[in-house]
């Protein structure tokens, strides 16, 4: 086991390794645990006995959470570290283009960055108890900039791309696998045995053969470019800077963003709890 400070490498053989995301109180998505997911995706690339990872949260209530917000554009003295905007891309394609096969193991919330993240795997497995996926930027005042609006609409089509972009809302895992962008909801108690045995299914296979399958489903499944996401991730650099997203971040910090508490565990009907704009 090598454990880092936001994330843990348990490697379960040296073909499967599980990723543990641990940032409490709240796991954000911050810049220490951008700069260890790159140097993650140094080690993953470079092994050439690895072919599947598992990424999993050792928060029940979230998986990974929305962005660190008032610390976003911080670049911290580590090993990885960049900054987020133009860099985001760029790791989510060395994530969807690498040889390894990633999972998500979605247990309690994903949110905004967090959400997107789970996405850019290459399959999720969700809690039917505990998982809720929300891209709650337009609720904010803002909009997804972290890939969500593209592999939405590869995996669940326009017009539910728009209802989960639009709603801001909260979407249960039976809802997710419903739509597609989650491969099984699977009750909670069996999600952990379910993923690892699958895991170690495939860590199983030859290397060659699950990188060429991943590679001819790539070409064929509508995978974004990294100019795609880029796009999306410098137009939330300008909305960023809208007087409206100002006033709804401002807002949004009173009720208690960033704190633990009742606003984080229920973020998505919080918004919806705001007064118009």
């Amino acid at each position: 086991m090598n454990s880092n400070n936001r994330l843990t490498i348990v490697r379960q053989s040296p073909a499967y390794w599980r990723i543990v995301i641990n940032n409490p109180p709240l796991n954000l998505f911050d810049p220490k645990m951008f700069a260890e997911l790159n140097v993650l995706m140094d080690d993953i690339e470079k092994d050439t006995d690895l072919k599947v990872v598992v990424f999993e949260s050792g928060d029940e209530d979230f998986f990974m959470n929305h962005h660190d917000v008032e610390n976003r554009l911080t670049v911290p003295d580590q090993p990885g570290a960049m900054p987020f905007f133009g860099n985001w891309p760029k790791f989510v394609t060395r994530l969807a283009q690498s040889s390894v096969i990633s999972i998500a193991k979605v247990r309690g919330r994903a949110r905004a960055q967090g959400f997107e993240f789970a996405l850019a795997c290459d399959m999720r497995f969700a809690s039917r108890e505990r998982a809720k996926f929300a891209l709650i930027e337009v609720g904010g005042s803002s909009i997804p900039g972290g890939g969500g609006v593209e592999w939405l609409s590869a995996l669940v089509g326009r017009s539910r791309t728009l209802e989960i972009v639009c709603s801001a809302d909260d979407f249960d895992a039976d809802i997710g696998e419903r739509y597609g962008f989650v491969n099984r909801s699977i009750p909670d108690a069996e999600l952990d045995g379910f993923v690892d045995a699958l895991a170690e299914r495939m860590a199983r296979f030859e290397k060659r053969a699950l990188e060429t399958a991943k590679k001819m489903v790539n070409g064929r499944a509508g995978v974004p470019s990294e100019g795609d996401l880029w796009t999306s991730n410098h137009i939330l650099q300008g909305v960023d800077l809208w007087p409206e997203a100002a006033k709804a971040f401002t807002k949004m910090l009173d009720a208690g963003l960033g704190q633990v508490g009742e606003f984080e565990l229920n973020f998505a009907e919080r918004l919806g709890d705001f007064p118009s704009a």
